[in-house]
């Protein structure tokens, strides 16, 4: 079950190992609070999702399984965004329509069907959990490259009130250097082919070491 758990991180990471949620990772991720408010509903919903399908997966038809995942897992984003939308308006305005193609997400549609329709509640969860943070892992890597190049600095904020700044850097000295590129789509597709070089690197690494 822990070794499940640690997969999502690196062996497996969603995004930079089965390459699964794209469109969102690179839309998102220009800044850190998108990351972190993505990552946070992608995981809660994973969980919820694994949980839901593997209780029910005994008595789930064979024939209607697929929509009674999609089903499962669309009425769990709906109840987010709702959330979301109530309690940080801001946030909500950000992930914009990513919030509710959470739905479409690969990611949790496929840990339903591979893992959770075939494994028990508490191995489902905890593999939701590690899925989710291995995808906010990933998020965040991009997101902190590309918001530190265009702004020269980070910042993160109170997604309960867009008015309080619960942590701020910055460093003045770069900011006549900062990277324009980055903030588009041409710069989170540079960022994410070098993490995922680095990552399929660190794979390759750990097989050996196995195979030894």
């Amino acid at each position: 079950m822990w070794n499940n758990f640690k997969n999502g991180f690196i062996k497996e990471n969603p995004v930079f190992g089965l390459y699964l949620g794209m469109c969102s990772t690179l839309a998102i991720s220009t800044s850190l609070n998108n990351a972190i408010g993505m990552g946070v509903c992608v995981t809660l919903v994973l969980i919820a999702s694994n949980v839901i399908i593997s209780l029910i997966r005994k008595i789930t038809p064979e024939e209607i399984r697929i929509p009674v995942y999609i089903v499962i897992i669309a009425s769990l984003v709906t109840v987010c965004e709702m959330l979301v939308h109530a309690f940080m308006p801001e946030l909500y305005t950000s992930l914009g329509v990513f919030l509710s193609l959470i739905v479409v997400n690969c990611i949790i549609l496929g840990r339903a069907e591979a893992f959770a329709s075939k494994n028990g509640v508490l191995a489902s969860a905890v593999d939701g959990l590690g899925m989710g943070l291995g995808y906010t892992f990933a998020l965040l890597l991009i997101s902190v490259v590309r918001e530190f190049l265009t702004t020269a600095g980070l910042q993160f904020v109170n997604p309960f009130n867009s008015t309080q700044v619960l942590w701020s850097f910055s460093i003045e000295a770069l900011k006549p250097y900062t990277i324009s590129l980055f903030s588009a789509s041409v710069g989170a597709f540079l960022t994410f082919a070098c993490f995922a070089a680095i990552f399929t690197i660190l794979r390759n690494r750990s097989s050996k070491k196995e195979a030894k």
